[in-house]
């Protein structure tokens, strides 16, 4: 009985000691996006170790999402890399002062576009600690050490993106057409209700001239 339990134990500590790891990856975040949209993107990164985080680097799949812009972080110093076309291909972040400690985690912001025919964005990153350790989150998903993926969902049909990333309908389109005959509609209302009390007026005012000779 007591050997059961033993075993039982041990295999709880080990699911949880899985799912502790399992939780600790780097990611990227959002999980989701759509084609041809404007996106915050979020690299979260624990600590796993005893010993500092020092160094992240990141890799864009140029291909897939086109990153623009970095957000600065307090304590981190970043430094681009770029391809023959000075296209951004990815950045890496180091720390100035301690890093991030085994208690703690990190997130850096960064924009960019994503690609118009991209179905995923698969993300590349290297986490570098104190004692000089890498830890390559390169995998498949599913392995011990996954690439963080962001899904992408096709771009909605004849909808575009400004600068902003605001999402608009060209003209024409089946989208666009509903709602320029709903603000017509709604335009032309103020005009019927004075016709309409114009006519109500003059039936109110013939009818008490009937009623006068009557």
């Amino acid at each position: 009985m007591n050997k059961l339990k033993m075993q039982a134990a041990a295999v709880v500590a080990g699911l949880m000691l899985f799912a502790g790891v399992a939780s600790a990856h780097v990611t990227v975040n959002p999980a989701e996006a759509t084609a041809g949209s404007y996106q915050k993107f979020t690299v979260r990164v624990p600590t796993e170790k005893d010993v500092p985080t020092t160094k992240i680097e990141v890799k864009f799949p140029v291909d897939a999402v086109s990153i623009s812009r970095f957000e600065p972080k307090p304590g981190w110093k970043y430094e681009i890399a770029k391809d023959g076309a000075d296209k951004i291909t990815g950045v890496t972040w180091t720390a100035e002062n301690g890093g991030l400690s085994k208690t703690e985690f990190g997130e850096f912001n960064m924009q960019g576009k994503v690609a118009d025919n991209a179905t995923s964005i698969v993300w590349k990153a290297y986490q570098t600690y104190q004692d000089g350790s890498v830890v390559e989150w390169t995998g498949a998903e599913g392995s011990d050490k996954p690439a963080s993926v962001t899904k992408v969902a096709a771009k909605p049909s004849g909808a575009g993106t400004d600068s902003h990333g605001n999402t608009s309908t060209a003209p024409g389109s089946a989208t666009a057409a509903p709602a320029q005959q709903a603000g017509a509609s709604a335009s032309n209302t103020p005009l019927y209700l004075s016709i309409a009390a114009v006519v109500l007026s003059a039936a109110s005012l013939l009818l008490s001239l009937f009623r006068k000779r009557a």
